[in-house]
């Protein structure tokens, strides 16, 4: 990576969600990061570089639990992002929120239980304690809410998202008890890319599409395939939305407190 210009927005792709036809002049970029080498594209849109992740992988070959969260984000940092979108793949607790919606989560609850979850264990970094009362960036959610609105796409702007290891689905009982809990979706990708995000001081926020609804909600047993089979089916929408989102993004206004949450430990530093 010749490090002569700054990419300052990305897409993180979930499941079915890989599109490299998304942006122009596409390169394949390999960046080097302390906690592995991260594979990306790199491509203009509306005059912008943007950098595209497939988080699973180009042939969707990496489990949820086995993604390297840390090298993917910190690789976004090393090449000057500031703003993420994510995308991701859940089921619905609530029945509010249907097959087809799109919601901007607005809190997580983590029940992973096998994932580094931050990059201050510690040692040379030291040990920082971030702040998520905000992880999802609200300005950021805000713009999307109302290009959704604009585009007349239904996009519902809160939700708690509840992130499991996976790769498995989750039990009815589990469900009981996330929704009992204030869980609105589930997925399996989400944490620790968000806290993640939030301690490299990016802007972050997930368009999470509902593909399924939650076991024992569901009328059927869950299967990957009409995971896919949702997506594929309002991959129009999904596009029209981050396409218009990366068309009218201003990558360097700073109207929200993400960039500088750890400003009182000198913020943080590649």
């Amino acid at each position: 990576m010749g490090g002569d210009f700054m990419v300052k927005i990305a897409v993180i792709g979930g499941s079915g969600v890989y599109d490299p036809d998304m942006l122009e002049n596409v390169r394949q970029e390999k960046v080097e990061t302390p906690y592995g080498e991260v594979e990306l594209q790199v491509g203009t849109y509306a005059g912008k570089e943007v950098a595209f992740l497939a988080r699973h992988g180009s042939k969707h070959s990496i489990a949820p639990h086995k993604i390297n969260y840390r090298a993917n984000i910190y690789a976004l940092k090393k090449l000057g992002v500031r703003k993420i979108i994510s995308t991701t793949a859940v089921g619905s607790l609530n029945k509010a929120m249907q097959l087809g919606d799109f919601v901007l989560p607005n809190q997580f609850l983590d029940f992973t239980k096998n994932r580094v979850c931050t990059f201050y264990e510690g040692g040379e970094r030291g040990v920082v304690h971030v702040d998520v009362t905000d992880p999802y960036c609200p300005d950021l959610r805000r713009k999307i809410q109302e290009i959704g609105s604009r585009l007349g796409i239904h996009v519902i702007n809160g939700g708690t998202y509840v992130c499991t290891d996976g790769p498995r689905y989750e039990t009815p009982a589990e469900i009981r008890m996330f929704s009992m809990l204030g869980g609105d979706l589930v997925g399996m990708t989400n944490v620790p890319e968000v806290t993640l995000a939030q301690e490299a001081e990016m802007c972050y926020a997930t368009i999470s599409m509902v593909t399924n609804m939650a076991a024992g909600i569901s009328e059927t047993k869950l299967t990957h395939q009409e995971v896919m089979d949702a997506m594929a089916a309002n991959s129009g929408n999904f596009r029209r939305l981050i396409m218009t989102l990366l068309a009218e993004l201003d990558a360097d206004e700073d109207n929200c407190d993400c960039a500088h949450v750890l400003a009182g430990v000198g913020g943080f530093k590649l």
